[in-house]
C-alpha cells in the first residue's frame, strides 16, 4: 500500500486532547473501500443500498472544509484490500497517545482487518504504533474520549469491553494517564452501534454537545463535577447523529448539515459551524464527522 506523501511525522504525537486545532487526520474515502456494498448492505445494517456517487461528493465536501482550514490528510492511494465500507469510518480502528498510535480490536467482526490496514499506513508515513488491543479485549475508537491529557473516558459497551479498557489503561499508563470506564446505555441493542461519542462530543476544553437523555446519571454528574458544560442536542435530532460534531479547533466545528436545531445551538454558544450534506456517507452507515475523521495531530489545546 501506498499513501499521500506528506512531511514526515514526528517521533511522537504530541498531548492528546478532542479539540485543539487539528493539524493532521486520516480519511479513507468511499471509493477506496468499495462503497457499493451489493448483497452485503443489510449485514452492515445500512439502512438503504449503498450510493458510490453521493458518498463520494459528500466526503469530497469534507475534504474540502478540512483542506480549507490547513489540515494535513493521510489518506490511502490504493485501496485497501479485504475491507468493508464501513472502513471509512476511519475513527474507530486505532487510537492517537502522546507516544504514538494504538491499534483497536473491533467489536463489529466484518471491521476485523481495518486495524491491520491502519498500521500499514502508519508505516509508510513513519507514524509510530506503540501496541495494539488483543482478545479478549475489544475496543473501537468511538468510545475513547480525552477529557484532558491525563484522563481518558471510556465507554463500555458491545464494542468496547472491560478487557479492552483494561488493557488500553496497561498501555497508557506509562503517560501517567488515568483511564475511567462508564457503562453505555443498551440502545437498540448490539446489532446498532452506539458509541460514547454517539452520546458527546468536546467541543472545547469545557464544553460538550450531548445528548442526554442517554447519558448515565453517573458520566454525567462526573463530567459536570470536572467543570464540563452541555449543549444538548435537539431531540427529534437523535437519528441524524446531532451530537456527533468533529472540533476543527479554534471554536470552529464540523457537523451534520440535517441538524439544524442544534447546528443553531451551537452557533448561539459560540462556534462557528462547517456543515456538510450526510444523507448517504453518514446517515446510511451511521457515521458522522468525528467517525469519518481519524485525527492524528492536534495542536496543544
Amino acid at each position: 500500500m501506498t499513501t499521500a506523501t506528506l512531511a514526515p511525522a514526528p517521533a511522537g504525537l504530541g498531548p492528546p486532547n478532542m479539540c485543539g486545532r487539528l493539524v493532521r487526520a486520516l480519511l479513507i474515502g468511499p471509493r477506496a473501500v468499495g462503497w457499493n456494498a451489493g448483497a452485503s448492505w443489510r449485514e452492515l445494517g445500512y439502512l438503504h443500498p449503498p450510493g458510490e456517487t453521493l458518498a463520494v461528493r459528500q466526503h469530497d465536501r469534507i475534504r474540502s472544509l478540512l483542506r480549507e482550514r490547513g489540515v494535513d490528510l493521510v489518506e490511502p492511494d490504493e485501496p485497501p484490500p479485504g475491507l468493508s465500507p464501513d472502513a471509512v469510518y476511519c475513527h474507530d480502528a486505532s487510537f492517537p497517545s502522546r507516544r504514538g498510535m494504538i491499534l483497536m480490536r473491533m467489536g463489529k467482526e466484518n471491521r476485523s482487518g481495518e486495524p491491520a490496514a491502519h498500521a500499514r499506513i502508519y508505516e509508510g508515513q513513519g507514524i509510530p504504533v506503540i501496541g495494539s488491543v488483543e482478545a479478549p479485549g475489544l475496543a473501537e475508537g468511538g468510545d475513547l474520549v480525552w477529557l484532558d491529557e491525563h484522563t481518558l473516558l471510556a465507554g463500555e459497551g458491545y464494542r468496547t469491553n472491560a478487557a479492552g479498557i483494561a488493557q488500553l489503561g496497561g498501555m497508557l499508563a506509562e503517560d501517567g494517564v488515568e483511564v475511567i470506564a462508564v457503562p453505555l446505555p443498551f440502545g437498540d441493542g448490539p446489532h446498532c452501534c452506539l458509541h460514547l461519542m454517539s452520546l458527546i462530543s468536546v467541543l472545547d476544553h469545557r464544553t460538550m454537545v450531548a445528548d442526554l437523555r442517554f447519558l448515565g446519571v453517573p458520566t454525567f454528574e462526573m463530567l459536570k463535577a470536572r467543570g464540563w458544560e452541555f449543549v444538548p442536542i435537539v431531540e427529534d435530532e437523535r437519528p441524524t447523529m446531532a451530537a456527533n460534531v468533529l472540533a476543527l479547533g479554534g471554536r470552529t466545528l464540523l457537523a451534520i448539515a440535517a441538524n439544524r436545531g442544534t447546528n443553531a445551538r451551537l452557533r448561539d454558544a459560540g462556534f462557528e459551524v462547517l456543515t456538510y450534506e450526510g444523507s448517504e456517507i453518514s446517515q446510511n452507515g451511521s457515521g458522522g464527522p468525528t467517525c469519518l475523521t481519524r485525527p492524528l495531530v492536534r495542536a496543544a489545546e
